[in-house]
């Protein structure tokens, strides 16, 4: 007779690191759904800490601490167990020989300070933090989080001290330091990499800057900026940027060094809904409306004729809002047909849409890439290198890139401020 084998939750134990017990990663079932998620194999995650600081004035500080003892994980574990057994669901508990794994939370960070707490119309909380992570020498950056995705950092810049000699800074922590953006270099994990992908129409940008002409990049979704700043003062183009809660763009002026004027422009609004009106042009027409129906000028009321001419490239950055979905981009609204076929029209001859995934799956992915491939001529690849992030491009027109005769002045200056490695690491799907 078979014995049919019974699927037993599988349970573990993390210990949420020392003052991080207010973040919201171990706080919000937002957070606990994608630690969940992140922990393979593991259906039940007991979370270990202790009682956090109730002082709402207090400085949130966080320092990762070192433990010194080499048996402390081991006093640890033997203390906590018959906590543990009593939580095991019922059914594991009575197998008995019962084992609780303990994870542990890790990350590059070594310290940080809140420096912004606020909420959007849109987006709901958020908070701005510098934090000082591991590498050679000290190196800090500026993030911004979102509530409703506690565990993925929307926005990350490069920030140095400001007004602060070598021989004064070394000893001071990081809430006794102000620091001021550096724009110069991007950071974040998939914003090279979205940029490299700028190299496969590197003859046509050339071209444009050849007439006189600057080449326009159209994003959706802005967060903190660093993408639309870097484009404009470190590649000469004219960026157009929309945003659906102006709150973050508040932030991202106050805190991430965005500055709307010559060569960027900020919009609040739907930028999907953007695309849509856009598209519904006269086919051939090369002027569209003047005005953009539930759009506004981050600076003033008027919408000026922005959206008249094509762009160059569309960069899409929005993740998926539903945090049931755990983290993932883009959001499901973008890669509707009809939003895909407004976006290829937003286009010219020779542009590109410059996209950023985060698959929860490979299905989500290879669907992704199916829908795209439905509407456009080519497609291309980058994988960020971190598990997590791809940057995908696709063509309006069959794209003719040969590396060997891409060598310009422009294809030289994107070298000089992103890694070829990137570039060199893009394939055709």
């Amino acid at each position: 007779m078979a014995i049919e084998a019974v699927d037993y939750p599988k349970v573990a134990a993390m210990l949420v690191p020392k003052n991080r017990e207010k973040d919201w990663i171990f706080t919000t079932e937002a957070g606990h759904l994608q630690l969940l998620l992140s922990s393979r194999g593991i259906s039940r995650l007991i979370l270990i800490g202790n009682t956090p600081v109730c002082d709402e004035y207090a400085v949130q500080t966080y320092r990762k601490s070192v433990e010194k003892d080499p048996t402390y994980m081991e006093k640890l574990e033997r203390s906590l167990f018959p906590l543990l057994m009593a939580l095991l669901p019922k059914e594991v508990a009575e197998r008995g020989n019962c084992e609780v794994p303990f994870l542990s939370y890790e990350d590059n960070v070594i310290s940080s300070v809140i420096i912004e707490r606020c909420v959007g119309p849109c987006v709901g909380e958020m908070l701005v933090e510098d934090v000082e992570i591991e590498g050679p020498g000290r190196v800090f950056r500026r993030r911004l989080r979102f509530k409703r995705l506690p565990n993925l950092v929307q926005t990350e810049i490069l920030i140095v001290p400001n007004g602060v000699d070598d021989d004064c800074f070394n000893p001071l922590q990081i809430e006794e330091v102000k620091f001021c953006p550096d724009l110069g270099v991007l950071v974040h994990p998939y914003l090279a990499p979205m940029v490299a992908g700028l190299s496969l129409i590197s003859g046509h940008i050339q071209e444009l800057f050849q007439s006189g002409v600057k080449p326009r990049a159209f994003c959706l979704g802005v967060g903190g900026g660093a993408l639309l700043s870097f484009l404009s003062k470190q590649l000469g183009f004219e960026v157009i940027g929309v945003e659906l809660d102006d709150v973050v763009l508040t932030v991202a002026k106050q805190y991430f060094g965005l500055q709307p004027g010559r060569g960027i422009q900020i919009y609040v609004g739907d930028g999907i809904d953007i695309l849509k009106q856009m598209s519904c042009c006269e086919n051939g027409n090369e002027s569209f409306p003047l005005v953009v129906k539930n759009v506004r000028n981050d600076s003033c009321g008027n919408v000026v004729d922005v959206f008249r001419s094509k762009f160059d490239v569309l960069i899409v950055d929005l993740d998926s809002s539903d945090y049931k979905m755990g983290i993932s981009a883009p959001a499901l609204e973008f890669v509707q047909k009809d939003v895909l076929l407004a976006a290829k029209w937003s286009l010219s001859e020779h542009g590109i849409l410059v996209l950023n995934a985060i698959p929860p799956n490979r299905s989500f992915y290879d669907t992704l890439i199916q829908k795209l491939q439905e509407v456009f001529a080519d497609m291309h690849e980058i994988d960020c290198g971190n598990e997590e992030n791809f940057v995908l491009i696709a063509f309006v027109s069959p794209n003719n890139f040969n590396p060997a005769t891409s060598e310009n002045a422009f294809m030289g200056k994107l070298k000089s401020v992103i890694s070829r490695a990137f570039m060199d690491s893009i394939k055709k799907i």
